[in-house]
């Protein structure tokens, strides 16, 4: 794409969703509240979609989603390669492998949550953007930010959480219902909470990405004039 900064949001963005995986497959409970251990950070790979629909085109958020997902197949990949290498056979490397099944047997599971989820949801969020961007250029960010947000996070979260639940310990339809409307809820306030960050973010990166105003030159040639 002829980008220098292009390269650096999709590793991001990769990493964002390689270690949602693994923290996913922690069932986490403050109080009646509860969600996974990925909580915390998973709503940035959205932010970073965001920014990537708006900046680079739909062409460039699909290469991010096709990454995305192949990142998430070759972890749960490396995971189960990791357990099924033989260990040393003593105590300590025992008790190591059982806590390596432990902790990372049922994160494949989660990872085909995460990219069903993820795959859903951000073509939405993506193809949002991209509408809302056709139509309206330059104005209308904080309106596509929170347009694309909502419908694509609540794809994204019921897909997962459906999935997930039973992964995690989550075996009640209570827990489940909980555990998808708080995921819901809160993905969707963090990122309304920072949506003036994320767009002041993209307009810095606009404004020196030399592609971004590449485009713009070239939208600006193709206007009559007066």
């Amino acid at each position: 794409m002829g980008s220098s900064i292009f390269p650096f949001m999709l590793a991001i963005m990769c990493v964002v969703i390689v270690l949602s995986g693994i923290g996913a497959s922690k069932g986490v409970q403050f109080g009646p509240i509860i969600t996974d251990g990925a909580f915390f950070i998973f709503p940035f790979s959205y932010i970073l979609g965001d920014a990537i629909t708006e900046i680079y085109g739909p062409v460039a958020a699909r290469r991010a989603i096709i990454m995305g997902f192949i990142v998430n197949a070759v972890s749960a990949g490396i995971y189960w390669i990791i357990i099924v290498l033989p260990g040393l056979g003593d105590d300590y490397s025992n008790a190591k492998q059982s806590a390596l099944e432990l902790a990372l047997g049922p994160v494949w599971q989660v990872v085909l949550a995460g990219m069903g989820g993820f795959a859903g949801g951000q073509s939405v969020n993506s193809l949002i953007m991209w509408i809302g961007k056709k139509r309206h250029q330059e104005k209308g960010l904080y309106a596509r930010l929170a347009s694309s947000t909502g419908l694509g996070e609540l794809i994204d979260t019921i897909l997962f959480c459906t999935i997930a639940a039973p992964v995690i310990g989550l075996t009640t339809l209570g827990q489940w219902a909980n555990y998808t409307v708080v995921g819901f809820v809160y993905k969707v306030a963090l990122q309304y909470l920072l949506m003036p960050v994320t767009a002041r973010v993209i307009r810095v990166i606009k404004a020196h990405e030399p592609t971004y105003q590449q485009a713009l030159a070239a939208r600006a040639d193709e206007r009559p004039h007066a």
